[in-house]
């Protein structure tokens, strides 16, 4: 094979940079018809003009009508005869694209991802100043659109696998089904989604969702109305290192978020001390490959960009933090149950694109 000549490549990246400029303008309009509600009226009502969706959503025409032609030059819209007059054209979503920006209990809803992309970049500066000085971004400085586009991301997942993921267990899946009543931590539950679809997944469960960011646990309890498990499923901001929380739980369950503390093994040691005699404790996080490589696909190079970004920088912070980033491996995760005490370890025989499993005991 011939090697690239330094021209060849300087056209090759000039040409990558200008389609991911294009990806990301994209997303932020993506984004502004999340937010704006554009998609849902435009789902409401089939063939839509610039005008009749700026009335159904609220919002100016002129900017109905530049997003609108935006959307279907980006080929996410379809316009019935481009030829039209602008504001005679008629705009609708294609059968399948409105399940991936409209349905957030889809295993293929992709909305979440644009919403993520924006809170990402939000303190931008905080972070190149992160990176001059060492120093960590605080979690509430992404604002509410890093919890709730992390929430409806993993939404989906949490009600539609995350029974399959503890019944693979059959440890916890005989626990979390008995009597007496198991006694559930979901800790770092965010907005509650996980709490939730445990509690529903097994009847008889009681779960205490525990996490530090106040607005998470503002909005885990406005969820919590109306999902029928109220009366077994509560939520608290707190620290789940507490005295208030030790040797009470059969199972400790924390997912996706080993990665983003700055004191990892503190905190296991601390869950550790949660669970009751014979409890286990459950850590979903990214499925990685063994060890760095160029080859390891495009879900790693996601998982880089979202370390860069955020999960690096949310476990800066404080003295001496752990920085383990996104691209958190399973022998990373080995060794800090190690040090934090945990007599077993094991990774779970559990199949998923983006998350690989793994059970702790005392």
């Amino acid at each position: 094979m011939v090697a690239a000549t330094a021209d060849e490549q300087r056209e090759a990246f000039v040409g990558r940079l200008f389609e991911a400029t294009l990806g990301m303008f994209d997303l932020l309009c993506v984004y502004v018809g999340d937010q704006l509600g554009l998609y849902r009226a435009l789902a409401d009502r089939g063939a839509t003009t610039s005008q009749e969706l700026a009335t159904a959503a609220g919002i100016h025409e002129r900017y109905a009508r530049e997003w609108l032609e935006q959307q279907a030059m980006s080929g996410i819209l379809e316009v019935d005869d481009a030829a039209t007059a602008a504001g005679e054209r008629r705009y609708r979503l294609p059968a399948g694209v409105d399940e991936v920006l409209l349905d957030e209990s889809s295993l293929y809803f992709g909305a979440a991802l644009a919403q993520a992309a924006v809170a990402c970049a939000l303190p931008i500066h905080q972070l190149l100043d992160a990176f001059r000085t060492g120093d960590g971004v605080p979690y509430a400085d992404y604002g509410a659109d890093l919890h709730e586009g992390q929430a409806r991301f993993t939404r989906p997942m949490f009600e539609h696998l995350l029974s399959g993921w503890l019944g693979g267990t059959p440890q916890v899946h005989e626990r979390l089904q008995a009597d007496p009543p198991a006694r559930v931590a979901d800790v770092a539950c965010g907005l509650g989604r996980s709490s939730l679809a445990i509690a529903i997944a097994y009847p008889k469960v009681r779960v205490d969702g525990i996490d530090l960011d106040e607005a998470s646990i503002v909005r885990a309890k406005e969820l919590l109305a109306g999902s029928g498990v109220e009366d077994r499923v509560s939520f608290r901001h707190a620290d789940a290192a507490d005295v208030g929380f030790s040797q009470r739980y059969d199972v400790v369950t924390i997912f996706e978020a080993l990665h983003d503390m700055s004191y990892p093994v503190h905190v296991l040691r601390s869950l550790r001390g949660m669970l009751a005699e014979g409890g286990s404790l459950i850590v979903g996080d990214e499925r990685t490959a063994d060890k760095f490589s160029l080859d390891a696909g495009p879900v790693e190079r996601l998982y880089y960009g979202f370390s860069v970004m955020h999960c690096l920088p949310v476990g800066m912070v404080g003295k001496d933090p752990a920085g383990t980033g996104t691209v958190i491996r399973s022998d990373t995760v080995e060794r800090y149950a190690r040090e934090a005490g945990f007599a077993e370890f094991e990774v779970l025989p559990v199949e998923n694109d983006f998350w690989r499993f793994y059970r702790m005991s005392r």
